[in-house]
């Protein structure tokens, strides 16, 4: 696509996320959508911070192997720049930058991934509804923060770069009725930490939001914005 300020480019979104799809849609950028297919609950870490970053990573990783088995077997194919959320170092040498992609225009891959932390523990998404109602019957009237990452990286350079972003949230006294009418609705099940702010059943609840709300929904705008025109 073109904008005002950067050259032609293309974009892949590395997500299944319905949120960062409209995020990303909303900052004005064509793309095209890719999955990383990798078992993130066999990748560990200490800190919340280190996770989504090596989340991001892999996710990146497996996506581009994806590109380069597609690209071998298509030699026309033009290529593709990925953003993922991670160290640039781990996945420069995986590039696959062969003389087709010297000439052609850089396509740039975002991955990204989130966990909420609550009282110093990492959680993903519900593995049950019980799970889940848990998980809301706990940020009641208490607080929770979501820690998330993006990853730029330019498959026709090879430069990449990550960073992460924490958004503090506290919340007034969901009622019962409220948990059960999201369980019921069943988004909450498919997001880090049963945590959904924008929903409408959960928004009368959300008392405040120390960061941005795109952060929260799992891409954040700025930094996103940032790494993108870095990456070219």
């Amino acid at each position: 696509m073109e904008t005002n300020s950067s050259p032609s480019f293309k974009i892949i979104l590395g997500s299944s996320s319905i949120a960062r799809r409209k995020i990303l849609a909303e900052m004005g950028y064509e793309f095209t959508l890719m999955t990383a297919d990798i078992d993130e609950k066999s990748i560990r870490k200490e800190k919340p911070e280190e996770l989504v970053m090596v989340l991001a990573q892999a996710k990146a990783d497996a996506i581009i192997s994806k590109i380069q088995t597609t690209h071998s077997k298509e030699k026309d194919a033009e290529p593709t720049i990925v953003i993922a959320a991670d160290t640039a170092e781990a996945i420069r040498p995986k590039l696959p930058v062969d003389d087709y992609v010297k000439d052609a225009e850089p396509t740039l891959l975002i991955t990204s991934d989130q966990v909420v932390v609550y009282e110093g523990a990492v959680r993903e998404k519900p593995s049950s509804k019980e799970e889940a109602r848990q998980f809301l019957k706990d940020y009641s009237g208490g607080h929770a923060a979501t820690v998330g990452s993006v990853l730029v990286t330019n498959l026709k350079t090879g430069f990449s770069k990550g960073e992460w972003d924490r958004v503090e949230i506290y919340f007034h006294e969901i009622p019962d009725e409220a948990i059960e009418k999201l369980i019921e609705e069943g988004t909450v099940l498919k997001v880090a930490g049963g945590l959904i702010i924008e929903h409408p059943l959960i928004l009368p609840f959300v008392k405040e939001v120390v960061g941005t709300t795109d952060s929260v929904m799992g891409l954040p705008k700025d930094i996103t914005e940032r790494l993108l025109k870095e990456a070219l």
